[in-house]
């Protein structure tokens, strides 16, 4: 599992081989089955996750049914940001929805190492930017946009979400009812064909 982690650490270029090593040296795997619950609402969360392997949804319940809020795959951080850093209960859950390899860290684990290796502490703030650019991205894009571009902008984007995910939280993620996306998937075969 370590030689997963080390690749997924080179992916950011900025870190020499002596950090990596040191990083992965501290650095807690886990291995979670396909249907864990890594954060239940109501629950304040003490761990974040990084995705080496799998597929963790984050999904809200309204009036009792999920809504499908996002995906996180391979090179993805996974954490409910508000309740990790301020201590609050969760309004959501995530899932694995997948097995799944997972990096799992903590506040003091996090501290350590910025401690071992102070230019940790600016790497991880770009990175928290970087993701929450992207999130506020998605966000525009989903409010912008019409059911089918947000499916054309999945199937473009992130095309092995469709065969890694149900259907019916593949539809949720984007809005729409499973019988709607099934509609929506024959139209635009039908646009295609033509």
């Amino acid at each position: 599992m370590s030689e997963i982690l080390t690749e997924f650490l080179k992916s950011f270029k900025v870190l020499t081989s002596e950090e990596i090593s040191l990083i992965n040296e501290h650095t807690v795997l886990k291995s979670f089955k396909k249907g864990s619950i890594l954060l239940k609402e109501g629950e304040v969360a003490k761990n974040c996750y990084a995705v080496l392997k799998g597929c963790v949804r984050r999904y809200y319940i309204v009036d009792g049914e999920e809504k499908t809020t996002a995906f996180y795959t391979e090179g993805d951080p996974v954490t409910s940001f508000t309740s990790y850093n301020e201590k609050i209960p969760s309004k959501h859950f995530l899932e694995c929805i997948e097995d799944c390899t997972l990096t799992e860290g903590t506040q003091d684990l996090e501290k350590e190492m910025c401690r071992l290796i102070p230019r940790l502490e600016n790497i991880i703030r770009v990175e928290v930017e970087k993701e929450a650019g992207k999130t506020q991205e998605n966000f525009a894009l989903f409010i912008t946009s019409s059911p089918e571009e947000r499916y054309l902008n999945l199937l473009k984007t992130r095309p092995n979400l469709l065969q890694r995910v149900p259907q019916h939280q593949i539809a949720s993620f984007l809005g729409i009812k499973p019988e709607s996306l099934s509609r929506l998937k024959k139209r635009i075969l039908t646009k295609t064909k033509s």
